[in-house]
């Protein structure tokens, strides 16, 4: 519509000071007649427009003119306040806030007010246990270095080494399913740090050298392929029943193939995940609801898991004993559908290494010449 393209090129004038014919038209992908004619349109509805000719010539506001008109569409501003809402507990985002409701025309501002207030963020789950959305204690001071452009000496320790110290570029930050990440460049190349696995933050003084060409989101995709890589590098085969598919499918997500029926009434299906340990103890869970064809070295892992269980146990009053049939297991087996998985969220403080040996570890994967992965960076 030329009343949107209007309202484009006057934002365009106020940031750019002084713009040609052809500018416009290229920014607002018109032809440069229809930018000519669009430039007249508002000299002749008052705009403070005006035309200088010659070398170093163009148009721009009288004595740089400026208005608080934002360019926002209605839909737009219910959208933006949508998403702010449940973040406006920031000082400065609410102040930010406001001062945007006092800069949109007056029939917007309800709307906008309305929009705020229409969403909710609940911080815990059914269990009452609170969702780890949060940056850490750092978050604050990894935001304002990745502002400011500055060099910064990270004290970092993840689940499986001991704490160390990294002196970082910081690049930009990621939320990954409720969770910060930095990504930033280091001497081995690009890496992601969990914001919760940061103990401390030092700006050096140093202005933080950016890769030329950098893009947040094209690393962020790198280095989220060598983690999907990671998860993927073990393969069990299982026949389940039919009740514990749904379950399955939310635990492993695509990670799951089949199923593919079988003659006994059971599907066969195909499992990935980062170890045999891994996947051993999230099947284990499933009890005879799942039978682990192979390999042979998982069906090994839940033996002994099952050994592991008896004899913390099985000195305790005596239960009923699991019963074997199809509907029999389905009805009173020991391990029902969806609980005891390893690293539970929400169960504080279980994790892989609380129920299997954790394999030994690997050393950091490469991604690519100048990207490495943080191993773990995503559990």
């Amino acid at each position: 519509m030329k009343a949107d393209r209007l309202v484009a090129t006057l934002l365009f004038l106020q940031a750019r000071g002084r713009v040609t014919v052809k500018e416009v038209a290229g920014e607002l992908e018109v032809s440069e007649r229809t930018a000519r004619r669009d430039l007249e349109a508002l000299t002749l509805a008052g705009v403070p427009v005006y035309s200088q000719r010659g070398r170093g010539g163009g148009w721009s506001l009288v004595g740089g003119s400026r208005t608080d008109l934002t360019g926002f569409t209605q839909r737009e501003i219910g959208a933006l306040f949508l998403a702010a809402g449940p973040l406006s507990a920031s000082p400065e985002l609410r102040a930010a806030l406001r001062k945007l409701v006092q800069a949109l025309p007056a029939p917007m501002r309800p709307h906008a007010e309305a929009a705020s207030k229409a969403l909710v963020v609940d911080g815990l789950d059914w269990s009452r246990a609170a969702v780890r959305t949060a940056g850490g204690p750092y978050h604050d001071a990894l935001e304002q270095a990745v502002l400011d452009r500055v060099r910064i000496t990270l004290g970092y320790a993840d689940p499986d080494t001991p704490p160390g110290r990294w002196t970082v570029d910081p690049l930009g930050l990621v939320c990954k399913a409720g969770r910060w990440h930095l990504v930033a460049a280091t001497e081995d190349g690009l890496r992601s740090f969990r914001h919760t696995g940061v103990t401390s933050v030092t700006a050096t003084g140093e202005p933080a050298r950016r890769p030329e060409g950098f893009d947040l989101a094209t690393a962020w995709q790198a280095l989220a392929d060598g983690v999907e890589r990671s998860l993927r590098t073990a393969t069990v085969r299982a026949a389940v029943h039919t009740d514990a598919l749904p379950a399955l499918r939310d635990l492993f997500g695509d990670r799951l193939r089949g199923p593919r029926p079988r003659a006994d009434g059971r599907h066969d299906i195909e499992v990935d995940g980062p170890s045999l340990d891994v996947l051993a103890a999230r099947l284990a869970g499933f009890g005879a609801r799942v039978e682990v064809l192979g390999p042979p070295e998982a069906r090994a892992r839940l033996a002994r898991l099952g050994r592991e269980l008896a004899s913390v146990h099985g000195q305790s009053a005596p239960g009923p004993t699991v019963p074997t049939g199809d509907s029999a297991s389905r009805r009173d087996s020991h391990f029902p559908l969806g609980t005891y998985y390893v690293e539970d969220a929400s169960v504080p403080g279980i994790t892989a290494k609380d129920t299997v040996r954790p394999p030994r570890r690997r050393p950091r994967q490469r991604l690519s010449p100048t990207m490495t992965l943080d191993e773990g960076a995503f559990s």
